[in-house]
């Protein structure tokens, strides 16, 4: 018979199993030795309402920024009031050039924008953050799509990494998010926000499990350095304690 801590640990074992998605561990798409396989490379930032996009993408600009890379953040919030200040706000503290159209504007228009930015200046990443929606809403999940289309246009490969924000304090729902948002525009990988506070997160063990999607970070504050890589093991090993 096993002893109980065999049993904890055997517990911790297949759990660490689960999450050991391929791709997991802060390492963003084609970014091999401190070089993205294109440039620029194009990270396309959703999420429901108040999960945490916003700073998180300040953050991952930030990670590039210490990394000497040269980073363009996307206002395609245009919707949320102050979302596009928000945004800029962000990128004056984190050094980062924000590409912004009036509140209200065409989403899409702002990211073409910020691609032809991007490509004029020799950026090596744009980051371009969306308003926040609820998965169930229809015409806003097609309006993530028509953005990802402008995308496209630009290069046929791009988005090259759908980063799908998640505050961590979230129950089962946000196996609800992952699936409608990964059907709109195939989720690549999870940021799992507010890590510091009460949420354990440990909703990601169902996405990793029946949507094969990598948790690549974690949001552990407030300030732009608050970002760590994702390790399973040391992640399960936080539920335990």
């Amino acid at each position: 018979m096993k002893q109980p801590e065999q049993v904890r640990q055997s517990l911790k074992e297949e759990l660490t199993a689960i999450l050991a998605v391929e791709g997991a561990g802060g390492q963003l798409w084609g970014k091999d030795a401190g070089t993205f396989a294109a440039k620029p490379a194009v990270i396309l930032v959703v999420g429901v309402n108040g999960s945490g996009k916003t700073t998180s993408i300040a953050k991952l600009a930030w990670s590039l920024k210490t990394d000497g890379k040269r980073v363009i953040l996307a206002a395609a919030d245009t919707f949320r009031a102050a979302a596009i200040d928000q945004l800029q706000q962000w990128g004056e503290r984190v050094q980062a050039e924000v590409v912004a159209h009036q509140q209200g504007a065409d989403p899409g228009a702002v990211v073409f924008d910020a691609l032809t930015a991007a490509e004029r200046r020799g950026a090596d990443a744009v980051i371009i953050d969306t308003a926040g929606r609820l998965h169930t809403k229809v015409n806003l999940m097609e309006e993530l799509r028509k953005v990802q289309r402008v995308i496209q246009r630009k290069d046929p490969s791009s988005p090259h990494e759908v980063l799908l924000v998640l505050d961590a304090t979230t129950g089962q729902n946000a196996l609800l998010q992952a699936k409608y948002f990964t059907e709109a525009v195939q989720v690549t990988g999870l940021f799992l926000a507010k890590l510091d506070g009460t949420g354990k997160g440990g909703t990601v063990f169902a996405i990793c499990d029946q949507l094969g999607i990598p948790v690549r970070f974690v949001g552990t504050g407030e300030r732009p350095e608050d970002l760590a890589p994702f390790v399973a093991a040391d992640f399960v090993e936080a539920l335990f304690a």
